[in-house]
């Protein structure tokens, strides 16, 4: 994968991204939940106005996806699992990036950066052309990560389930982008 840290001592210490299994599910749902939490409680998303965000997260609604066919990978480094990324067939072509999450302690290592590669790459080798991801309009800053690395954004869309305005963005797997 080519992302390595520095551990205390300030050798490199490697970092790996690797597919789940049903085992690790309760611990990729964690993840899952701490990352997405900052987001909710920066915007005011509670689980009664938002019950299907990430923050709210259930433990078996993670292992039905993983049933249902959706890859699930988690990015692991000296302290365990710190970020997740969820990758789901649409179709032939398209493939949805869902559920990206590095922990709030975390974040800034380029984790995230690594987890849209490695799944682009899982997209790609399976025949796939195209990312789609819906993103939170109202997080400006997210947006414009997403950009950073690769996204387009192709409009917006309002459903009644949810409180914020999504903003639809795909990334071509042509040419995969350095972030």
């Amino acid at each position: 994968m080519g992302i390595s840290e520095e551990n205390a001592c300030g050798e490199r210490a490697a970092v790996t991204i690797r597919r789940l299994a049903h085992d690790d599910v309760a611990a990729g749902a964690q993840v899952i939940r701490q990352a997405f939490w900052t987001v909710a409680e920066a915007f005011g998303l509670t689980e009664e106005n938002c019950p299907t965000n990430g923050a709210f997260l259930r433990d078996e609604a993670l292992a039905g996806e993983l049933d249902r066919g959706t890859a699930l990978y988690g990015l692991f480094d000296a302290g365990g699992m710190a970020g997740f990324v969820a990758l789901k067939r649409k179709d032939d072509v398209v493939f949805y990036l869902e559920k990206l999450a590095v922990l709030p302690e975390r974040r800034g290592r380029g984790y995230g950066a690594a987890l849209v590669g490695y799944a682009a790459e899982a997209a790609r080798k399976a025949g796939g052309g195209m990312l789609s991801i819906g993103v939170m309009y109202e997080n400006r800053r997210l947006v414009r990560w997403y950009e950073r690395n690769g996204f387009a954004r192709t409009g917006t869309r309002t459903f009644g389930h949810l409180p914020f305005v999504v903003c639809c963005m795909v990334r071509s797997l042509e040419a995969s982008p350095r972030p």
